[in-house]
């Protein structure tokens, strides 16, 4: 099964949203750019790549709703649209990744005129979503090999149809292996606080009708002292240049795990997840969210009212703990430095 998270339909972003799941599947109309802001910004839609999918179709949709007569004009609002869209998720590199490529490809048709720039903005917002989707299904076939004979695996927040255009990142390997009619067990976290694990992989997992086992953050080293996990696979918001790898809060516990315990850890993302520019995760910005998400849940208390919570929403693996990263160009191992440098090279 492949979810459609976002798309163009109408002259207006349609979109999943992803704070109602499991319980209910209901569909977002913006139409118009802040409700795309407050769509990235509230997790209607989340995920790195479904998130640069869901900016591009946002630049498309300022383009076509504007009133510039001019391509100056037009290329004006759309740089200010690009840093609203940007300041909504500062950790997800995808987000101004798209943005970029928009915002380049408005530039590269500008002398062609505010018509000619309209069009060739929906057209690249509608090819970054089909070139996510393809680079997915390329992620499964480069990791599902990963995937040890038994085919257990664990893995962490949501990284599946619904983060991506449809297929997923770290979920791509298990599907693929799956397809292949290769023995598959998930065990998913439920990923605190946000529970993207227990509301959403869960939920594609059962979709699929692959074989699964919810469990709390706190009971994955225990499955892997009893010998019952084979591999970790989680997905990145962002891949420093040394390999250091920013992810839902609670990867580097499990990366540390892994390492005691003998276990591959392996980090499913898209090249363009891969920040060269960064040098090291120490550099990547990291995403201080409500501290209500923390102490409430589905709008109930569960602390103390008046009671202080952190919430960052993301923390950084050192390469050091990373097995490899599988992209779409393939699967990278030490030295990450030079590795994904020598990735970039590759056409």
């Amino acid at each position: 099964m492949e979810l459609r998270t976002v798309w163009w339909e109408e002259e207006s972003v349609r979109l999943i949203d992803q704070r109602k799941l499991p319980h209910t599947f209901e569909v977002v109309h913006c139409t118009e750019l802040g409700h795309v802001a407050h769509a990235i910004r509230s997790m209607q839609v989340r995920g790195a790549p479904a998130i640069g999918c869901t900016a591009a179709y946002g630049m498309a949709l300022v383009a076509r709703q504007s009133s510039a007569t001019t391509p100056h004009a037009l290329l004006a609002e759309l740089r200010q649209a690009k840093a609203t869209l940007d300041a909504q998720r500062p950790t997800a590199v995808n987000l101004a990744w798209a943005t970029s490529r928009m915002l380049r490809r408005a530039e590269a048709v500008a002398a062609e005129g505010v018509v000619a720039i309209k069009a060739a903005l929906l057209a690249e917002a509608e090819a970054i979503y089909a070139e996510d989707l393809a680079m997915c299904h390329a992620i499964g076939d480069h990791g599902a090999p990963l995937i040890p004979p038994r085919g257990h695996v664990l893995t962490h927040c949501n990284a599946g149809g619904l983060a991506t255009a449809g297929y997923g990142t770290a979920l791509a390997p298990i599907r693929t292996a799956f397809a292949q009619g290769r023995p598959i067990h998930v065990f998913v976290d439920e990923t605190r606080p946000f529970l993207q694990g227990a509301r959403l992989t869960a939920w594609e997992l059962l979709q699929a009708g692959i074989p699964q086992t919810l469990i709390t953050d706190n009971m994955a080293a225990f499955m892997m002292q009893r010998g019952l996990v084979d591999c970790i696979i989680v997905g990145a918001d962002r891949i420093a240049a040394n390999g250091d790898v920013a992810n839902k809060i609670g990867t580097y516990g499990l990366a540390v795990l892994a390492r005691y315990h003998n276990i591959p850890f392996y980090v499913a993302a898209p090249y363009s997840t891969i920040d060269l520019a960064t040098a090291s995760g120490a550099e990547i910005p990291i995403e201080e969210r409500d501290p209500a998400e923390v102490t409430h849940i589905a709008g109930i208390a569960i602390a103390p009212q008046g009671v202080k919570a952190a919430h960052p929403a993301f923390d950084v693996t050192p390469h050091e703990l990373v097995t490899a990263i599988i992209t779409e160009r393939g699967v990278v191992r030490p030295p990450f430095i030079d590795a994904l440098r020598q990735l970039a090279s590759e056409p």
